[in-house]
C-alpha cells in the first residue's frame, strides 16, 4: 500500500470533541479541588518549599507520560518496558562518562531509541500484542543490567568534569528572562518538560502523523485501507515513547547519582495512570497533551497531599499510595469506558 497524501484530518467532531472538552474540566477541576485540599490538610502545602518538591516529582513522571500518550493514542494501551528503557539508559550513560558528559547523554538517549525501535518493528510491522511483547522486553533489560553488573549498582565518577556534570544535570536550572519583567530561575528538568510538552501537542494536533496517529487509533483497519503507513506510524509512537522514556532515566540516575536495575520502577503504571486520567482513552484516538499534563498534575498533588496528611500516629504510607493510586485508575477506567459507550463511541 503506498503511501497517503498528507491527511490533515480535523479533530472528531460530535461526541469526539464533547469527550475531550469534559476530559479536560474533569481533570482540571480534580486539580483545583486537590489544591482545596492539601490547603485544608495542612499548612504546609502551599508553602514555597512544597511546592518546588511537587513541581519537581512531578517532571521526570510527564516526560514519560507525554511520550507514553503516543502509544495510548494509537490504541496500543501502554509500554511496559518503560522501567528497563529508563534503567538501561541511565547505566548507559554512566558507563559512558569516560568518554565525555555530551558521549554520555548520546548514549543513553540513543540506547532508549534503539529499544524503542525494536519495540516499534515488533508491535507495528509484526503486530505482535503490545502488552506481552513490552513485558518481556523488560524484563530482558533488566536481566542484561544485573547480568552485566553481576547485580551491582555502578557511579559517577565525582573526579572527573564528566562525572560532576552529570551528578549536577537533575539539579541544573536555567535562566530564563521575561523583557521587561521578570528574570526567572528554573529547573532544567522543567523546561525539558515544557519543551516536550509543546512538541508533543503540535505533533499531535497540527502534522500530517499525528492525523494518521489519530486515525489509526480510532480505527485501525479504517485507516490502513485510507492507506496511511499504519505499521510504520505505531512504530514510530513507540520511539517517540522510548526516546522520553530514555530522557527521563539519565535524569533519574543523575538524581539517584547511581545507575542500578531498579531505576524507573513503577513509571510505566504511573505513567498510564496519569495519560488515563488526564482523558486519553484506552480505545485510542481521543484525548489531547494538555489533558495529560493535567493527569500527571493531579497525579503528584495526590502523592504530595497524602504525604501531609497526618491523623494522630496515621500517616498514608507508600503502600497505601500504591493502593489508593491503583484504585484511582480502576475508577477513571470504569468511567471512561461507561461514558463511551453510552455516547456510542465505544468501538474497543
Amino acid at each position: 500500500m503506498s503511501d497517503p497524501v498528507d491527511i490533515r484530518a480535523p479533530a472528531p467532531a460530535g461526541g469526539g470533541r464533547l469527550y475531550d472538552v469534559l476530559s479536560l474540566l474533569g481533570v482540571y477541576v480534580l486539580v483545583a479541588g486537590l489544591f482545596a485540599a492539601g490547603w485544608l490538610v495542612s499548612d504546609e502545602f502551599l508553602t514555597t518549599a512544597n511546592l518546588l518538591i511537587a513541581l519537581r516529582s512531578v517532571t521526570l513522571l510527564g516526560i514519560v507520560a507525554v511520550g507514553v500518550s503516543f502509544i495510548t493514542y494509537s490504541r496500543h494501551y501502554v509500554d511496559l518496558s518503560i522501567p528497563g528503557i529508563m534503567a538501561l539508559s541511565g547505566t548507559v550513560a554512566v558507563w559512558a562518562l569516560q568518554y565525555g558528559f555530551a558521549a554520555s547523554l548520546a548514549a543513553g538517549l540513543g540506547t532508549g531509541l534503539a529499544v524503542g525501535l525494536l519495540n516499534g518493528l515488533a508491535v507495528g510491522y509484526l503486530r505482535l500484542n503490545p502488552i506481552i511483547w513490552t513485558l518481556a522486553m523488560g524484563s530482558v533489560l533488566s536481566g542484561l543490567i544485573r547480568w552485566a553488573y553481576a547485580g551491582k549498582q555502578i557511579y559517577p565518577d565525582k573526579a572527573t568534569a564528566a562525572g560532576r556534570a552529570f551528578l549536577h544535570l537533575y539539579h541544573a536550572e536555567v535562566f530564563v528572562r521575561v523583557p521587561w519583567i521578570v528574570t526567572l530561575r528554573l529547573p532544567l528538568v522543567v523546561l525539558l518538560l515544557l519543551g516536550a510538552a509543546v512538541v508533543a501537542h503540535l505533533l499531535m494536533r497540527k502534522t500530517g502523523f499525528g492525523a494518521q496517529l489519530r486515525l489509526t487509533g480510532s480505527s485501525y483497519e479504517v485507516a490502513r485501507m485510507t492507506g496511511v503507513n499504519v505499521r510504520r506510524t505505531v512504530a514510530i509512537a513507540f520511539v517517540i515513547s522510548a526516546g522520553t522514556s530514555a530522557a527521563a532515566g539519565i535524569l533519574l540516575t543523575s538524581f539517584n547519582k547511581v545507575g542500578a536495575f531498579y531505576i524507573g520502577k513503577g513509571y510505566d503504571f504511573a505513567a498510564i495512570t496519569a495519560v488515563v486520567l488526564g482523558g486519553m482513552t484506552l480505545a485510542g484516538g481521543r484525548g489531547s497533551i494538555v489533558g495529560v499534563i493535567g493527569g500527571v498534575t493531579a497525579i503528584a498533588l495526590m502523592d504530595n497531599v497524602m504525604s501531609l496528611v497526618r491523623i494522630g500516629d496515621f500517616v498514608i504510607g507508600e503502600y497505601l499510595k500504591q493502593a489508593i493510586q491503583g484504585a484511582v485508575f480502576i475508577a477513571i477506567v470504569g468511567v471512561h469506558s461507561y461514558w463511551l459507550r453510552k455516547s456510542g463511541m465505544d468501538d474497543a
